[in-house]
């Protein structure tokens, strides 16, 4: 269904007192109106009308040459007209539809809010081609039941090949396929890598055979927008669907992987990997292969990689989340970040009704910068029964406590709550306590009715909002509204450690949101969890007293105790005495009942070491922990490692982030292995040699075994051996091992 609004005009604001210039700026607005409205900064504005977006634009550039200051100029209509009356996605539609080619258009027809929750249609597309940029020798999809593999040839040829339509050369290939999408019409395209690679591939060999890229509903054509700067996203602009790449998708969702390679993921979450497991140019060598010598088996390794897309949407509900982020905030489906821009959806209307409107995003500077999360110097140890009590959704609590809030900033009112570098804030004028307090009970609902995806996106939406107001791409960006939230968040860190410490507890470590409360040795875990129940409790009322006294508040602070670590060590910054920050390990007693390892910024967790330096230090703090004999796993790693045994964990793998000719001074070791490779790649695994990097595809020289007991193994070890008063090299060196037996 398409929506057409032919009487919407495009709007912006300006000051009462700021004329139009004459010249080329005169006659561009369609009309300027007085309106009860006010800037900000309480200066009066007036709204001046446009029949065109275009006329708009031509505005904002003169404006902005001339030194004139407009408001809420970059806000397009179509948003506009949304936001205003408060659609996010669903909404209830009113007029006489008429019928097109594969849809439905309305003219003009009357539109408002509606709760409802679609249930969208999709296909999972993947294709196989000759190398990149090559002909597309295949293209399958899936989904909801439905599946077809299109290639390149005849049956005739593969002995008839069911469940294969064959076509003879790669424009039928395109034609057909076109052809059988447009039949099946989903809403949605799932993929891997989906708009950077398939469709990329597909309008550029569309182009080619001069065939119309139809991808979009009634044969409108679909485009494949490139980056107009480095770094910048390609965008597919499909007429009525929506493309959901599932990398960008799941990192939206705060998934995180070692790899976000299909095989990978799917691995990691399915239990299960693609049917050619190779990469680069063996991946491309081998579907070749495949292609001249066995089509239905390059089939089947395509058709399995759209499989395994749709299977991994499903065990993630990426689906669901995706949809209720957009039914939250109004962004599209496909629309990764958005953070800025979902802060105005929500915020906006609600400053409208408030009879002010917002700068232009960049309008202002500021030399004042606010500080980050606090973290809380470390004792560095190796220590039994350590709890960690965890503000709950910290930043956003603060936001609703404090009534931090733009409009509350600049009209403080009577008795005001003070914020930081000079800022007072509304107890009654404010706006946007409110709306995380809705969004709040919301996520509470959702968390009663099991519904993880909402609850996660709504998560998601309520912590970012400290992450807009701190940016300079925010509209109502100020350092105060941002230091008015960190600062507050590290009084209540900092002071919260004092209440637990005047309770007779340690507290080892802080985090952002987060303490690390020692108990010692001595009670059993129904004991320990018992002390962090009573100690949240305590500190809960604590603060409802105190900001009640202070400031006469009500604390929509709440501390949880989150973690019981039965065994937990802190590491030191490696060649220091000092306690290390976001680094630590434990083992807990998981919801199953079983012990389980938990790592944080560990070299276990990180993606930048090798698979041997991970099992190791997993092993060797699992044994350290236990009180198990570890001597003997550290003689017969080094061992195993200097007989070529562990040769396939001592590979690097590493993303180059730029053009290899970019890289001039410091070259890091994986730029120097993929100039050996002879070739620019996304991905670069590499080995350490007698002579330095080597690509793994192309290594001619014997690995330096040394480096990875010296840069590998050596710091993992002592990060823990040094608080049983034991050292790596006492263990390792053959000649000390042997004396350490007698």
């Amino acid at each position: 269904m398409r929506l057409r609004l032919t009487r919407q005009q495009a709007v912006c604001f300006i000051g009462r007192e700021t004329p139009l210039e004459p010249g080329r700026m005169r006659g561009l607005p369609a009309g300027r109106k007085t309106l009860d409205l006010t800037a900000l900064n309480g200066e009066a504005v007036d709204a001046l009308y446009f029949n065109r977006q275009g006329d708009l634009q031509r505005l904002r550039d003169l404006a902005r040459e001339r030194g004139v200051m407009l408001f809420e100029s970059d806000i397009r209509a179509s948003d506009r007209y949304l936001m205003e009356r408060f659609i996010t996605a669903p909404m209830a539609i009113q007029g006489r539809p008429l019928r097109r080619p594969g849809h439905l258009e309305l003219i003009d027809p009357q539109i408002k809010a509606a709760d409802h929750t679609p249930r969208l249609s999709y296909l999972s597309l993947d294709i196989e081609t000759d190398g990149a940029g090559g002909e597309i020798l295949s293209i399958a999809y899936c989904g909801q039941g439905h599946e077809a593999v299109l290639m390149q040839g005849h049956p005739d040829d593969w002995g008839g090949a069911p469940g294969i339509e064959w076509h003879p050369d790669e424009r039928h290939l395109l034609l057909g396929f076109l052809e059988r999408f447009s039949a099946r019409d989903p809403d949605l395209i799932l993929g891997w890598n989906l708009i950077n690679f398939d469709l990329d591939q597909l309008e550029r060999r569309c182009r080619r055979h001069r065939v119309p890229f139809t991808l979009g509903r009634g044969g409108e054509q679909a485009r494949i927008l490139q980056p107009q700067q480095p770094g910048q996203p390609r965008i597919a602009s499909i007429p009525g669907r929506v493309a959901l790449d599932g990398i960008d998708n799941l990192r939206a969702a705060f998934w995180s992987f070692d790899s976000f390679a299909l095989g990978q993921v799917a691995h990691e979450l399915l239990g299960r990997g693609k049917l050619i497991e190779a990469s680069g140019g063996q991946k491309i060598a081998e579907i070749r292969r495949l292609f001249r010598e066995d089509r239905p088996a390059l089939a089947a390794y395509n058709l399995e990689d759209c499989r395994l897309v749709e299977a991994i949407f499903d065990r993630t509900d990426l689906l669901n989340f995706i949809i209720q982020r957009s039914l939250m905030t109004g962004l599209p489906l496909g629309r990764q970040g958005g953070s800025v821009a979902a802060f105005d959806n929500l915020y906006l209307p609600h400053l409208h009704r408030a009879a002010a409107v917002a700068l232009d995003v960049g309008a202002r500077t500021h030399d004042v910068s606010s500080p980050g999360g606090y973290v809380m110097d470390s004792r560095p140890g190796l220590y039994d029964n350590v709890l960690v009590l965890d503000f709950k959704s910290l930043y956003p609590s603060i936001i609703r406590t404090f009534m931090i809030d733009p409009l509350g900033m600049v009209r403080p009112g009577d008795d005001p709550i003070p914020g930081f570098l000079g800022a007072h804030f509304s107890r009654t004028g404010s706006i946007l306590p409110g709306i995380i307090t809705r969004l709040w009970q919301q996520r509470d609902t959702a968390k009663r009715d099991r519904n993880a995806a909402l609850a996660q996106a709504i998560k998601i939406i309520m912590n970012s909002f400290y992450g807009v107001l701190g940016s300079s791409g925010c509209r109502f960006y100020d350092p105060r509204l941002a230091s008015s939230i960190t600062r507050r968040g590290h009084q209540i860190i900092q002071q919260s450690k004092d209440w637990i410490e005047e309770q007779g507890y340690p507290v080892i470590y802080g985090d952002t949101d987060s303490l690390f409360v020692l108990l010692g040795p001595g009670p059993s875990e129904q004991q320990a969890g018992a002390s962090g129940r009573h100690l949240a409790k305590g500190l809960n009322q604590w603060w409802r007293e105190r900001l009640h006294r202070e400031f006469k508040v009500a604390s929509a602070l709440e501390i949880e105790f989150e973690t019981h670590f039965i065994r937990f060590v802190m590491p030191t910054i490696r060649g220091a005495q000092t306690g290390s920050k976001k680094r630590y390990a434990g083992y807990i007693r998981n919801r199953s009942g079983a012990l389980e390892l938990k790592f944080k910024g560990l070299e276990s967790v990180r993606s930048d070491w090798t698979p041997l330096a991970r099992d190791f230090q997993r092993e060797l703090y699992r044994l350290v922990f236990f009180d198990l004999p570890y001597r003997d796993y550290i003689r017969q790693t080094v061992e195993q490692l200097k007989r070529g045994e562990l040769d396939p964990q001592l590979v690097y793998r590493k993303r180059l982030l730029r053009p290899l000719e970019e890289y001039q001074r410091n070259i890091p070791p994986h730029v120097q292995a993929a100039r050996k490779l002879g070739r620019q790649a996304r991905w670069i695994s590499y080995l350490i040699t007698s002579n330095g990097p080597e690509p793994l595809q192309a290594r001619h020289s014997p690995i330096d075994y040394q480096h990875y007991i010296d840069r590998q193994l050596a710091p993992v070890a002592d990060a823990i051996l040094h608080f049983v008063d034991d050292r790596f090299e006492r263990i390792a060196a053959d000649q000390m091992g042997l004396f350490d037996d007698l």
